[in-house]
């Protein structure tokens, strides 16, 4: 499975420390704030097992606003998870009135990461499939939200579901980080470029490119 973060992810604190000793520190007093990683996420490293610790106030396709534990996204496809990522940011564009776009590329990694569970809800398979519609609305997740609460309470480990970003893209949301399996494999480089009409992914090394508008995605 594959997802996105920003490349600076790997950087984010050494701006604020003068050596790795000080950085180790600043990591530490920042973990102590941080809202509790779940037991089953506590031997994972901070990329697979930070999704788990925080549950946005914004909700998600299967979790709502403000739940805990998170919920970890990947993608079985590249093309799914950038244009997955693409979808966020055209959005944040969207609901940031005045805010001034990045002139310059914003650097992003995708990694890769086994999963084993025999405790999978496939959405792409009937009879879940006999109504794509529910699991793919374009912003309704009421839903999504509730099939997830209810995987949970059977212990269902994943869901696998079709993208709603990307026609025939699957995506496959992790509800309990036990059926991760460490460590994340680098999987490729990317540059996203804001543009007058949306944005630009580049592949590094690659003359793979994709293009996202706000109005491919209806994004208002």
């Amino acid at each position: 499975m594959i997802r996105i973060v920003e490349a600076q992810h790997r950087i984010s604190t050494n701006r604020l420390a003068a050596t790795n000793a000080d950085q180790a520190l600043l990591e530490a007093l920042a973990d102590e704030v941080k809202p509790p990683l779940p037991d089953a996420a506590q031997h994972l490293p901070w990329l697979l097992a930070s999704p788990f610790r925080y549950g946005l106030g914004r909700p998600s396709r299967f979790r709502g606003a403000d739940v805990l534990p998170g919920i970890l996204y990947t993608s079985e496809a590249i093309e799914t998870a950038v244009t997955e990522t693409a979808y966020w940011r055209l959005v944040g564009f969207a609901r940031s009135p005045g805010f001034q776009r990045p002139r310059t590329p914003t650097p992003m990694s995708a990694f890769s990461v086994l999963v084993t569970t025999p405790c999978c809800l496939d959405l792409t398979t009937a009879p879940w499939s006999n109504s794509p519609g529910r699991w793919t609305h374009p912003d309704d997740y009421a839903p999504t939200q509730k099939l997830a609460t209810q995987a949970r309470a059977a212990a269902i480990a994943t869901i696998r579901a079709p993208s709603a970003r990307l026609p025939g893209g699957i995506n496959l949301a992790i509800l309990d980080p036990a059926a991760l399996v460490p460590p994340p494999r680098a999987h490729s480089s990317w540059a996203f470029l804001a543009t007058g009409e949306g944005l630009l992914a580049t592949r590094e090394m690659s003359d793979q490119a994709l293009r996202f508008t706000a109005e491919d995605f209806k994004i208002n």
